[in-house]
């Protein structure tokens, strides 16, 4: 078992900071503050990221992966949401009923340019959330029902395998994923032992997968056939997700939380909410982009915030950690 330490990055706490992604044409990080609606890019530095811009909305913000022309398709609580460079926004129909007490999740751009969402429940009913995809006409498919938390998603190297985590009860799962077609079939759970709740994952180019663990403060590394090969510790309980960046793709970059910690826990773990990055043995895969088409039916044009306008926080947010069950 190999052992690294993750370092704090500096820059703002987060209540809730999720979906760090990395941009290899801009050499730019992103990341979301998922509960203050927020999403940041910011430029990799010394031992530190450094925030370049932020980006708000009214309710929710699930993921935001970078798009090829340099904006977000952002999971924008319970639609998504694409913001244009100049800030312009188009936004789908509804994936999921708010009104049912749901919120879209973590998201991920598959190789050939689909996103795919997970959902979660905000008043921790179970067997309600799903994996959802998006492709960039606006049509929405549904991958896969039933789910708890729908959480980080990734791919085998060569597209053949998709991985999403469903944090409650703590299981990481692939299917067989067809890249022309984007259907997914044939689920098997690959990990199940997890010393927290497992939470974002990310993919290596040896295929091994790199998870973060909610209350267990670590990320933990597993072979696809689910053994544990390594652990990155940091001071910080809630571990919230990880990518690789960096112009060679060998530096993890870590969220974290400060969610609903309570003054004690805050004054041992007083980096909580910080993003962390951590010099590892592995190198990340490209991370994909979402394409917009110039011309299409299936989305409509929005006004909303620009950046650095004001937010609002949707108070029936919920992560593990929040209405779900807790561990440890």
């Amino acid at each position: 078992m190999r052992h690294y330490t993750a370092g704090p990055a500096f820059g703002p706490v987060h209540d809730l900071a999720e979906g760090p992604r990395w941009d290899d044409s801009r050499l730019s990080a992103s990341w979301v503050d998922i509960s203050r609606g927020h999403v940041y890019r910011g430029r990799l530095g010394p031992d530190r990221i450094d925030t370049a811009d932020r980006i708000d909305f009214p309710d929710t913000v699930g993921a935001a992966s970078p798009t090829a022309d340099g904006g977000f398709a952002v999971a924008a609580h319970d639609r998504i949401v694409i913001v244009s460079p100049d800030g312009a926004r188009q936004e789908s129909v509804p994936l999921i009923d708010r009104a049912q007490r749901l919120r879209l999740n973590d998201a991920a751009v598959d190789p050939r340019g689909r996103l795919l969402v997970g959902s979660l429940s905000t008043d921790g009913r179970s067997g309600v959330a799903g994996l959802f995809s998006v492709d960039p006409s606006g049509a929405i498919s549904v991958l896969r029902e039933g789910m708890n938390l729908a959480n980080g998603i990734g791919w085998s190297p060569d597209g053949s395998a998709v991985y999403v985590t469903d944090s409650v009860p703590g299981v990481v799962w692939s299917a067989a994923y067809d890249l022309d077609t984007g259907h997914a079939h044939d689920w098997a759970a690959v990990i199940t032992e997890f010393d927290g709740m497992p939470d974002g994952l990310c993919v290596d180019s040896d295929g091994c997968l790199w998870v973060a663990i909610w209350n267990g403060g670590q990320v933990r590394c597993f072979a696809p056939s689910g053994e544990a090969l390594a652990t990155v510790s940091l001071p910080a309980p809630q571990v919230t997700a990880v990518a690789f960046v960096g112009a060679a793709r060998d530096l993890l970059l870590i969220t974290t939380a400060s969610h609903k910690l309570d003054e004690p826990a805050r004054a041992t773990y007083p980096d909580s909410g910080r993003l962390f990055l951590a010099q590892v043995d592995a190198v990340g895969l490209p991370c994909s982009l979402w394409r917009t088409p110039r011309e299409s039916t299936g989305w409509a044009r929005t006004c909303g915030p620009r950046s650095g306008s004001s937010s609002k926080t949707d108070p029936a947010a919920a992560h593990p950690g929040d209405s779900t069950p807790e561990t440890g």
